[in-house]
C-alpha cells in the first residue's frame, strides 16, 4: 500500500507524538496527506526537558498544532514496580489518555509512530497499541528506520539524524523500584553529558552507581572529558563507569 491509498482510508487523525525521528516524520506525512491533524505529546517524569522542546519545534516548523498532556506514570503501582512487561502497563495508561482526549477533540483514529524495523516479540508496549486499536502507518507502509531517516532529511526535519532515545524508565534495571529521585537524577546526568558534545548514550543506575554507555566513536571524546564527568557525577553517584563495551551506533 503507498501513502496515498493509505491516509485516503484515514483522512483524520491524533497522531501521538514524541519529538522523535519517527513520530516526525509520521506528522510530517500525516499533515501532506490528511485532511485534519493534530500532535499530542504526553508530558511525564520518563521524559526529560529537551524531548519536549523538541518536539515543539517540529511542530512549529510542520505547521500543526500540539496539545501537551501531562500525565503522573508514578502514580500506577504496577508501573513503578518496575516489572519486565512495564512499557506495556505505562503505554496502556499514556495512550488511554491521548485517545480519551483525541476522542473529545473529534478524532476516532490514533496514529503512532512505529516502524517496520520495530521487533513486536521485543517490545511489550507495541501489544498495547494494539489492544487499543492504535494504527502505525510507518509499519504498515513498510518504512524502516534508515528509510525514515532518508525520507526526513530530504524533507528538511530536523530530527533526521536524531539519536534513538528510550525513555528514561529504562535506565533503571527491571525489578527495581522506579522513584521521582532516580529519574530526575538520570535527565540531570545525560543532560551534562549532551552538554559536553555526547549525543548517543546513556547513563545507566547500577544500584547508587552511574554506568555510561558511549557509542565507539565517542571514546575519545570522553577520555579527554573523563575528569570532567567524573567530578561532576560523583555528585550524584557513588561510583561512574564505563562500559567498555561500546554501543551500537543509530
Amino acid at each position: 500500500m503507498d501513502a496515498k491509498t493509505f491516509f485516503k482510508d484515514h483522512p483524520e487523525a491524533a497522531v501521538a507524538f514524541s519529538g522523535g525521528v519517527d513520530s516526525a516524520y509520521l506528522l510530517y506525512l500525516a499533515n501532506r496527506n490528511c485532511s485534519r491533524v493534530c500532535a499530542y505529546y504526553v508530558r511525564s517524569q520518563f521524559q526529560p526537558d529537551f524531548e519536549y522542546e523538541d518536539a515543539v519545534s517540529v511542530c512549529r516548523k510542520i505547521g500543526v498544532d500540539l496539545f501537551v498532556i501531562d500525565v503522573d506514570v508514578l502514580a500506577d503501582e504496577t508501573v513503578v514496580s518496575n516489572p519486565a512487561d512495564r512499557c506495556y502497563h505505562c503505554k496502556k495508561r499514556i495512550f488511554s489518555t491521548i485517545i480519551d482526549r483525541a476522542s473529545k477533540d473529534g478524532f476516532n483514529t490514533v496514529f503512532d509512530g512505529t516502524n517496520a524495523s520495530d521487533d513486536e516479540g521485543d517490545r511489550p508496549g507495541m501489544r498495547a497499541l494494539r489492544e487499543m486499536g492504535v494504527i502505525s502507518p510507518l509499519k504498515i507502509l513498510g518504512l524502516s528506520k534508515d528509510r525514515i531517516r532518508q525520507l526526513s532529511k530530504e524533507a528538511g526535519l530536523m530530527t533526521w539524524n536524531k539519536p534513538a532515545y528510550a525513555c528514561l524508565a529504562t535506565r533503571i534495571p527491571t525489578g527495581e523500584k522506579i522513584t521521582a529521585k532516580k529519574l530526575s537524577r538520570t535527565a540531570d546526568a545525560e543532560k551534562f553529558m549532551m552538554s559536553l558534545g555526547f549525543s548517543d548514550f546513556r547513563v545507566r543506575t547500577r544500584g547508587d552507581n552511574a554506568l555510561i554507555q558511549i557509542v565507539s566513536s565517542d571514546m575519545e571524546l570522553f577520555c579527554e572529558k573523563r575528569k570532567t564527568i567524573q567530578k561532576k557525577l560523583s555528585q550524584m553517584y557513588g561510583k561512574v563507569m564505563l562500559d567498555t563495551e561500546a554501543r551500537d551506533e543509530h
